[in-house]
């Protein structure tokens, strides 16, 4: 177990970085929105590819940091059933749906996507917006994306392995430390001023 909660802690680091490099994404296409929408309105001019830029960078930030979200456990969740759960019950839910779920749909999506990608690849497609760009970058993000998603499953269900085995933390019982001090401040702040004093 601990060589595979090894190569967790590879899969999570890999998708740690990849969500951090995905945050500047969206700064650099809230820029270039914003950079275009002034070039329009004061030059009345614009660009295809850097509104097609801007697209990429959006599509990126989603299909790559799907793995980033999962990680963080940020993705969608029904909270108000799984909080009635017990510990090992909600980690047996977890296991269940990225094997039946998760892992067939990404699989699905690698499959279908790659030819995609790879004619685009082949034939050199280009938009057909006057001066798009190529469509094989945005192409690769869909096998990509999902691959990457596909790994942090394989990631969770080894954490969730080494709970329900009594080698490892409840990944699911314990908030991120950011969000925990965050809440923890906000609670203070929260006092009345009498409760402080005292």
């Amino acid at each position: 177990m601990q060589a595979l909660l090894s190569i967790s802690r590879l899969i999570d680091a890999i998708n740690d970085r990849i969500g951090r490099l995905m945050m500047w994404f969206v700064l650099a296409a809230t820029l270039i929105s914003a950079v275009n929408a002034i070039i329009r309105k004061v030059f009345g001019n614009s660009s295809n590819a850097w509104l097609e830029v801007q697209w990429y960078l959006f599509a990126a930030v989603f299909l790559l940091g799907g793995g980033y979200a999962f990680l963080r456990n940020a993705h969608v969740r029904i909270d108000f059933l799984s909080s009635k759960f017990s510990a090992r019950t909600r980690n047996w839910v977890d296991i269940v749906g990225v094997v039946v779920f998760l892992t067939p749909l990404c699989l699905l999506l690698m499959i279908e996507g790659w030819p995609v990608f790879a004619r685009a690849w082949a034939s050199g497609e280009m938009s057909s917006n006057a001066g798009g760009l190529i469509r094989w970058p945005v192409y690769l993000l869909i096998p990509l994306g999902f691959a990457i998603l596909l790994l942090q499953g394989v990631s969770e269900i080894i954490k969730r392995a080494a709970f329900l085995t009594g080698q490892g933390p409840d990944v699911l019982a314990h908030k991120e430390p950011e969000e925990a001090d965050f809440l923890v401040r906000e609670m203070a702040d929260d006092q009345p001023a009498s409760t402080n004093k005292a």
